[in-house]
């Protein structure tokens, strides 16, 4: 019983010795200005698990082939055609001309998402966890390359719009060809971008395929679609799936869509 108490008394006075050092090194570093240089302030650690600044999955990458880049530069260069009121010198990120005004072409490259319910907070049938999960069909696989590779140019002048498509190994439906299914859905996500561009909000109500020729697996076709007309909540676009050089027709397609209020999306 001696031996365990002079023990604890001897503890007790190590304690004692070391704790003035440590209270110094710790106030040391508390003052130092590398102390907390690693730690993120609450104001910039984000509490929504999207990004605030979504990826656009339009942008070329890796698994683009030759032509299907080809295409992408072709119709990017009619966004932009040039510039107005004399040479100077570029500067930022978005190449903007001191001097001089950038002079937009008829067309504009679309930004494309991988979801369509981000930041949205209601909806009577969408509870938050289907809405957190929720992705865009086209954009729902991860894999590059692997499925629906696509970007679309809008000519809002002229009413029409034109998708660069390169389908990947994920969408076969007869052996070494792109499922109907898969073509289908392209030319609903086109044409309904049109129509939504043209007439607001809009709903499939009819699509009607007429398929002529097959499209290669992995080959790069285009996606025309064009106003016919409106009428009323009704909106008539027609479509045309071609070579990328427009020498072969693959598919035609006409399409109503129905003019909706916002509000029925989310049960309003």
């Amino acid at each position: 019983m001696m031996r365990a108490g002079s023990r604890a008394v001897k503890a007790l006075a190590g304690i004692s010795r070391a704790l003035p050092g440590q209270i110094q090194k710790a106030r040391a570093l508390r003052n130092s200005p590398s102390a907390f240089q690693n730690v993120r302030p609450l104001s910039k650690v984000s509490l929504w698990p999207f990004s605030a600044q979504p990826r656009d999955f339009s942008l070329p990458n890796e698994s683009w082939s030759p032509e299907m880049r080809k295409a992408y530069d072709q119709y990017n260069a009619l966004c932009e055609v040039g510039s107005e009121g004399g040479e100077g010198e570029t500067e930022g990120d978005e190449g903007e001309t001191k001097g001089s005004e950038v002079k937009r072409g008829p067309w504009r490259k679309l930004p494309s998402y991988n979801r369509t319910l981000k930041y949205v907070k209601g909806g009577t049938y969408l509870s938050k966890m289907i809405q957190s999960q929720a992705r865009l069909f086209t954009r729902s696989v991860k894999e590059q390359g692997s499925a629906f590779e696509y970007v679309v140019f809008l000519n809002k002048q002229e009413k029409r719009c034109v998708c660069v498509f390169q389908s990947g190994h994920l969408l076969e439906g007869p052996p070494g060809h792109v499922h109907g299914g898969a073509i289908a859905t392209m030319i609903d996500s086109v044409t309904g971008t049109l129509a939504g561009y043209l007439s607001g909000p809009v709903m499939t109500a009819n699509l009607n395929i007429n398929y002529r020729n097959p499209i290669p697996l992995g080959s790069v076709v285009l996606i025309h679609s064009a106003l016919d007309r409106v009428e009323g909540r009704k909106t008539f676009v027609t479509c045309r799936v071609t070579s990328t050089d427009e020498s072969k027709l693959h598919t035609e397609a006409t399409v109503l869509f129905l003019s909706v209020n916002l509000g029925n999306f989310f049960g309003a």
